[in-house]
C-alpha cells in the first residue's frame, strides 16, 4: 500500500500523522508477536516494537513542543495493518507472517523517507526522523532476510 504520511503541508499534520503511523505499527507488532512459532522471531519483533514505542515517545514530546494534540490510538489504517497479519497467520507460517509485516515496514520506511524530504519537518525533529528511518530500514531488511526461514 502506498502511504502519503510524511508529505503533509503543515508541521502539525506531519507530527500527528507520524504519531498515527507509530500507533498503527505498534498495533501490528502486538497482533503478530504471539502468533509466531519461533522464539527467535518473537524476541526480535519485541525489540522492533520497542523501537516503535521509542519513536512514539519522541513524537509525543515533539507534539507537546508544537502544541499538537496527541492521538492516543491509530486510525483506520490500523485495521489494514493488523488485518493482513491475521490473514497471514490463518493461511501460513512464520515466513508468511513476516512477509505481511514487511509490507507494513515498507510503508513506514516510505513515510519516514517522505518526512526527511519534507520542507515542513522542524529542524529539531530531523534527528529523530532520521533515526526512525534507519530503524525502519533495519526492521524491513531483517524481515525480508528471515521471511524465507519461517
Amino acid at each position: 500500500m502506498v502511504t502519503t504520511v510524511g508529505t503533509e503541508n503543515s508541521t502539525e499534520k506531519l507530527i500527528e500523522n507520524c504519531i498515527l503511523l507509530e500507533h498503527d505499527a505498534i498495533a501490528a507488532y502486538e497482533t503478530v508477536i504471539d502468533r509466531l512459532e519461533s522464539t527467535e522471531f518473537r524476541a526480535r519483533l519485541r525489540d522492533f516494537r520497542d523501537d516503535h514505542l521509542s519513536h512514539l515517545d519522541a513524537l509525543k514530546a515533539i507534539a507537546g513542543e508544537h502544541g499538537v494534540a496527541v492521538p492516543e490510538s491509530g486510525d483506520a489504517k490500523e485495521m489494514m495493518t493488523t488485518g493482513k497479519i491475521k490473514l497471514a497467520d490463518f493461511v501460513g507460517d512464520d515466513g508468511t507472517i513476516l512477509r505481511a509485516m514487511t509490507t507494513n515496514e515498507a510503508d513506514t520506511v516510505s513515510a519516514y523517507e517522505h518526512a526527511v524530504a519534507n520542507d515542513n519537518l522542524p529542524a529539531a525533529m530531523r534527528p529523530m526522523v532520521e533515526s526512525a528511518l534507519a530503524d525502519e530500514r533495519r526492521h524491513k531488511d531483517w524481515m525480508e532476510r528471515n521471511s524465507t526461514r519461517g
